[in-house]
């Protein structure tokens, strides 16, 4: 038997490697070009059907005169008539292109591999993100194509200076991952730092995109504040691309990775910004007190209904006349697990059946549980003000930290009076001081280390002319975001 050439034998171990004949969408087509022996290789579904019927036409049609020699040249020059094609030599890096959804072209005698980048990814149009809704602004939010989400940035930010720097993440996945900066403006420490983070990342796979690659960024940590902030929408992300922030992007996720972030990140949304000054800072005070009320009303409630001699006798009022069958710390926790086991259910719950879950478990099990002596009104009252005050929360993981820090409140209140209050707080506080952000930046800038100027920024919503300066925790290169004036120039 004559023994195969050495065309024939690496397009035949390359079918082999990415599974020609054994899965029914990887596909390879052999074709003649110029009287040489030539294969496609690509993956259905990925490729766009009329591009390569097309380019195969072309090429089949092409005489032997017209690409000798310089084969690859002259067909990449003149012969394959599509803005996205290159070369490589590298048979991994072939692998890696077709599986991206790229077809690579192999032809007889000669090394080097022609890319031809005519893919399409299945992809949903770019919707509202259901979490960060506005009455007013923009309806756009990124999908789960990376290439897409880097177009919503850039038509928001057609700054030269604009980079989005790709790698690839995970032994087998070979997730995209992208970091996004404009390079005049952001730390370059910082970008040095992530790229350095992302590098070192070994593992299989992202299993769950971008949320994965936080915990190799940030490291192992059981501190549930959150230290990265996720956002779905290209406004919110193009404005922290402007005060000198890192985006990290992951092919397959529908949400951008934000760093650094501080606490006060958590508690800010695009709704303030597209309202007037005085409303955007009346709803941002309302929100910071929403989230106070969540943390601390329960536990206070249950520090006095306990410790009744602590009231002033204008306050007589508070505490059950009766505390029912169950103790009121046991009541608030099962509560608290009660919403989030109603979460839960409504998240697997179909939408047309959303609303009626929420009057079952809101209206109907906590009216029959007071009715049957389990809970007291006033525990139902109180929790139910702090489930309000959590889902005004702007961030769903800041809300759940915040969750996990009350049931510690609620249950040292319960079991030591006073002192397990001011433990509680204690320890919230001591966990926000220790609490690092990407780069080393404190978690509770700016009130430490104190800038009065950033955090009257943070406690008003100003008017949008008069907010001129970066924030300076981020150590950016331009710290002044207004152009200078024609006029003051000598």
């Amino acid at each position: 038997m004559k023994k195969k050439d050495s065309f024939d034998k690496r397009v035949d171990d390359l079918a082999e490697r990415i599974g020609v004949g054994t899965s029914f969408d990887v596909v390879r087509r052999d074709i003649e070009i110029g009287d040489k022996k030539s294969t496609f290789f690509y993956i259905d579904g990925f490729i766009k059907d009329d591009i390569m019927l097309w380019v195969m036409s072309i090429l089949q049609s092409t005489d032997r005169e017209e690409i000798v020699p310089n084969t690859v040249t002259k067909l990449v020059e003149t012969k394959i008539p599509y803005v996205e094609c290159d070369t490589v030599e590298e048979i991994e890096k072939v692998e890696f292109f077709i599986l991206s959804g790229s077809a690579a072209l192999f032809i007889e005698g000669i090394d080097t591999i022609i890319i031809i980048d005519a893919r399409t990814y299945p992809a949903r149009s770019p919707g509202e993100p259901d979490l960060e809704k506005v009455t007013r602004g923009s309806r756009d939010g990124f999908v789960e194509t990376i290439v897409f989400n880097t177009a919503l940035i850039r038509r928001r930010v057609r700054d030269p200076g604009l980079r989005f720097e790709l790698t690839n993440v995970g032994k087998r996945s070979q997730s995209d991952v992208a970091i996004a900066y404009i390079k005049d403006i952001t730390n370059t420490d910082l970008i040095n730092s992530m790229r350095e983070k992302i590098k070192k990342v070994e593992k299989d796979a992202l299993t769950m995109g971008v949320k994965s690659l936080e915990e190799f960024i940030l490291g192992n940590n059981w501190n549930p504040f959150p230290q990265a902030k996720f956002t779905e929408r290209p406004d919110v992300a193009a404005a922290h691309l402007f005060e000198g922030h890192i985006l990290v992007m992951v092919d397959t996720t529908p949400s951008v990775m934000i760093l650094p972030a501080t606490m006060f990140h958590f508690t800010q949304h695009a709704e303030d910004y597209y309202q007037n000054p005085a409303i955007g800072t009346y709803m941002r005070w309302i929100r910071f007190f929403a989230i106070f009320v969540s943390y601390i009303l329960p536990p206070l409630w249950l520090l006095f209904a306990t410790n009744t001699h602590l009231l002033p006798k204008w306050l007589e009022f508070i505490g059950p006349k009766e505390t029912g069958q169950i103790p009121l710390v046991i009541q608030f926790l099962i509560l608290e697990v009660g919403i989030d086991i109603l979460r839960m259910a409504s998240i697997h719950t179909p939408s047309a059946l959303t609303t009626s879950l929420g009057i079952i478990g809101g209206l109907l099990l906590s009216e029959f549980a007071i009715k049957v002596g389990w809970f007291i009104s006033e525990t139902v009252l109180y929790t139910g003000i702090m489930g309000l005050g959590m889902f005004a929360t702007p961030s769903l993981e800041f809300a759940l930290a915040i969750r996990i820090y009350r049931m510690i409140l609620l249950i040292l209140t319960g079991l030591f009076g006073p002192y397990g209050f001011i433990a509680g707080i204690l320890l919230l506080i001591i966990t926000l001081l220790r609490t690092k952000s990407f780069g080393g930046i404190n978690y509770l800038w700016p009130l430490i280390p104190f800038n009065k100027k950033a955090l009257m920024t943070i406690l008003m919503r100003k008017p949008i002319p008069e907010v001129r300066l970066r924030p300076d925790i981020l150590r950016v290169k331009d710290l002044d975001s207004s152009p200078p004036d024609e006029n003051t120039e000598k």
